[in-house]
């Protein structure tokens, strides 16, 4: 197929068990799968369905006739019924009972509720796995001094496990929201063209605690205990919103820390994996470029950009619905899932192999230590009777002369100023013992320690998936 397009998100990024989850064949044996459902319960509720018209459509599942059915939807225009005679091919004995009642989004809608529910199940575990790793590199981090950024401008020390709790945090949250959106996902079932039931009013006679009883029964079958209350055709677009916008929230999570990765790479300090035959730049051999977290970035803009789909959807369902919302649904939904797949694959791959270079952290902390050591000298020197605003200027003057000398490119000599200055009343030695990084470092160990094994505990109760499971 190398002279057609195909697209990178199913030639290179996302994973088996996503390509299966949106293919054809998965999504057309989920509607065969509805048509049985519905034709089991309408026997079970007394309906003119035998019980070997529903064993045979069980049993004529597979194989799915693609050609059959394509040739049958150029001649009709219309996919679903092409599929039901598609169908009918198998089960000769059923043909004349699929799809009694129903109509074309009985088994459009209700196979996305299912494809989209199982694929976030999915995407979850791959979260819980990108979790447990930064959870493991943080504690293993958690005490080590690294210089801390405001403004990307260098401030007071954290330590490098502390950074990564805040990419934690972010994590964690989608995890919540991921919940959320899991949580709230209920059936469509099978209500009529503008969801009144009132087909299934005539077949059931009025009854309808039957009608109940059935779309409960189907609802059950699929791993649903409740359908939406009140519907039009479709189940509400409002949840294809919350979906996509749970996907782009971890994408904004993703891009933050493969973005801060960068900035860490480009100082040495944090890497990400590079393998022993890697090529990081065709024309400078000598070139390690963070490839993975650039296209964490890149594919996360996708999802972010991906996400003002379905809002816009939601908003125009033209009362009990509309058909302009299919083509845009077919493309957006499915490639948010992939594309959200692909990233965090990337994720458990970066995560589980970070690189710190220690004695490059240690060197940028000990660089600017000068600097963020000077409240703790001020105060050591107005306990030796010193003047707090006279230390102050002291300290202001010299910090502006030693960040010069800085911009010339030479070496931080703050402290050794501050030593030769009586007025400042401490000498080299003294001041050198206020220079343990450890010092400086708050409680970072402490939270640390508390939030990733509380990330952890998350990730073991949702489960996390093997390398072979998403073929990294």
């Amino acid at each position: 197929m190398t002279d057609r397009y195909e697209s990178p998100l199913s030639s290179r990024y996302a994973s088996q068990f996503m390509l299966r989850q949106f293919s054809a064949e998965k999504r057309i044996e989920t509607w065969r799968r509805l048509w049985i459902a519905l034709a089991r319960a309408e026997h079970n509720l007394g309906l003119p369905v035998t019980q070997e018209q529903v064993d045979e459509l069980v049993k004529g599942i597979a194989p799915i006739d693609f050609e059959a059915a394509a040739a049958k939807e150029a001649e009709i225009r219309h996919d679903v019924m092409a599929h039901i005679y598609a169908y009918g091919l198998n089960c000769p004995l059923a043909k004349g009972i699929i799809h009694l009642g129903a109509t074309s989004c009985y088994v459009t809608d209700n196979a996305d509720l299912v494809l989209y529910r199982d694929a976030l199940l999915y995407l979850r575990k791959q979260l819980a796995a990108v979790i447990e790793n930064l959870a493991n590199f943080a504690l293993e981090y958690r005490s080590m001094p690294a210089l801390g950024y405001t403004h990307y401008q260098p401030a007071q020390l954290v330590t490098v496990g502390k950074r990564a709790s805040l990419w934690l945090q972010d994590l964690m949250l989608d995890m919540e929201e991921l919940d959320d959106v899991i949580g709230a996902i209920r059936f469509l079932g099978c209500r009529g063209t503008t969801g009144t039931e009132a087909s299934f009013m005539e077949l059931f006679a009025g009854d309808t605690a039957k009608i109940d009883e059935m779309n409960r029964q189907i609802a059950a079958e699929f791993g649903f205990d409740r359908c939406y209350d009140v519907c039009g055709q479709t189940y509400p677009r409002k949840l294809d919103s919350r979906i996509l916008n749970a996907l782009s929230s971890i994408g904004q999570s993703c891009y933050r820390f493969a973005n801060d990765l960068r900035l860490l790479q480009h100082d040495r300090q944090v890497e990400e994996p590079f393998e022993t035959k890697q090529v990081g730049s065709s024309a400078m051999p000598y070139k390690r470029n963070p490839m993975r977290s650039e296209r964490i970035c890149s594919l996360s803009r996708y999802i972010m950009a991906d996400a003002l789909n379905a809002p816009m959807t939601a908003s125009t369902q033209w009362m009990e619905r509309t058909l302009d919302d299919s083509a845009n649904r077919r493309i957006s939904l499915p490639e948010g899932f992939l594309c959200c797949d692909a990233v965090l694959r990337l994720m458990q791959n970066v995560t589980r192999g970070l690189h710190v270079n220690e004695k490059i952290v240690e060197k940028f902390v000990m660089e600017y230590l000068p600097f963020i050591a000077t409240e703790n000298l001020m105060m050591e020197a107005v306990k030796r009777g010193g003047d707090r605003q006279q230390l102050h200027e002291i300290i202001r003057t010299h910090s502006m002369a030693a960040t010069a000398r800085m911009k010339e490119g030479l070496t931080c000599d703050l402290l050794e100023r501050l030593a030769g200055d009586s007025a400042f009343g401490l000498t080299l030695e003294e001041i050198r013992t206020v220079l343990d990084p450890k010092l400086y470092i708050g409680r970072c160990p402490e939270q640390v320690e508390r939030y990733a094994n509380l990330c952890l505990a998350k990730a073991k109760e949702v489960g996390t998936l093997s390398a072979e499971d998403i073929n990294l």
